[in-house]
């Protein structure tokens, strides 16, 4: 595997998942893959599960990592062609980027979108440039509009817990405060339609995602109806796709409580992390038995996992 930028670099899910839960079992199995060789982690947004479960996945591996906040730590990056660099940025993409290869023998990079330019976002200019301009193998930690890592601990999880051959999972929109990407949204119903599950999506009219992500699920715009008889629920707000990146509602009756809970066929409820509690999930159905939120956050690890330990079989 040369990159994981989406589940497009995925030729059988099913077998990446069945190699993860091998890890899973025995992490260290593969402990001399990564020896002598370095993973850069190279952050433009914060992250806490993302970090921490890509850096114990490489030390299972043997790896070692070197780890860079860019707007904390570095210089303001310019990532366009061509410009006069008189304003905030003090260093350009192809430097930064050939930086890193010096350094790192893999890189891993979290980029969130702009939710202003949605050309420059879904053409993953960010994540594109920096695999061009380093060479080096590339997994993707979150981009402008995909998540793949959080989407294959997602499977992951489902793939645990089902208890029907083919299972009903729906994603839900949630309330949120502020305008937040498509990115792990679109990923999920991505991953999930590749797999032998039956996607249902519910979202206020208005909220529909990028149908190139879509295609194959049911829309729902009742959430109501689309939790009946439901196995997994789960809850993410995403800002429009069109008007891009505007929020066209804030309808707090769409936050998953257990009464709407009580719908699904004993369904579990997920979410990526972090929640804002008692807004997009209640107390209730979050620390309620049915809640997998940690599971899927322990699953983070092995899906980095799989992923590296495949990148570094490449390099050999």
């Amino acid at each position: 595997m040369q990159q994981f930028l989406s589940v497009n670099d995925v030729a059988d899910v099913s077998q990446l998942v069945e190699e993860a839960f091998l890890l899973k079992q025995n992490p260290w199995s593969h402990a001399h893959l990564g020896q002598g060789k370095t993973l850069g982690l190279v952050f433009f947004n914060p992250s806490l599960r993302t970090r921490l479960s890509t850096q114990k996945a490489a030390w299972h591996l043997g790896l070692h990592t070197l780890m860079m906040n860019i707007n904390q730590e570095g210089w303001a990056i310019e990532t366009r062609d061509g410009v006069v660099m008189d304003q905030a940025a003090g260093e350009h993409i192809k430097e930064a980027a050939g930086v890193f290869a010096q350094y790192c023998d893999l890189l891993g990079v979290r980029c969130f979108p702009s939710l202003v330019d949605r050309e420059a976002d879904y053409n993953e200019t960010v994540m594109k440039k920096i695999a061009l301009y380093s060479g080096r193998p590339l997994i993707s930690l979150e981009s402008a509009t995909v998540h793949p890592l959080q989407s294959l601990a997602d499977v992951m999880t489902i793939m645990e817990k089902r208890r029907r051959a083919r299972p009903k999972v729906v994603l839900t929109w949630a309330p949120q405060v502020k305008a937040l990407p498509q990115a792990v949204a679109n990923s999920f119903a991505q991953w999930v339609l590749r797999t032998d599950c039956e996607l249902v999506i519910t979202h206020p009219p208005g909220y529909e995602l990028n149908p190139s992500f879509t295609q194959g699920a049911r829309i729902e715009h009742d959430q109501d109806r689309a939790f009946e008889g439901a196995d997994f629920v789960y809850a993410k707000n995403w800002s429009a796709y069109e008007p891009y990146g505007a929020i066209l509602s804030e309808d707090r009756s769409w936050t998953v409580s257990e009464e709407k809970m009580r719908r699904t066929r004993d369904g579990y409820f997920m979410h990526c992390l972090p929640v804002r509690r008692n807004l997009k999930v209640t107390d209730e159905v979050l620390d309620g038995p049915r809640s997998l939120v940690l599971n899927q956050a322990l699953n983070r690890v092995y899906a980095a996992q799989v992923v590296l330990k495949r990148m570094l079989e490449h390099l050999r």
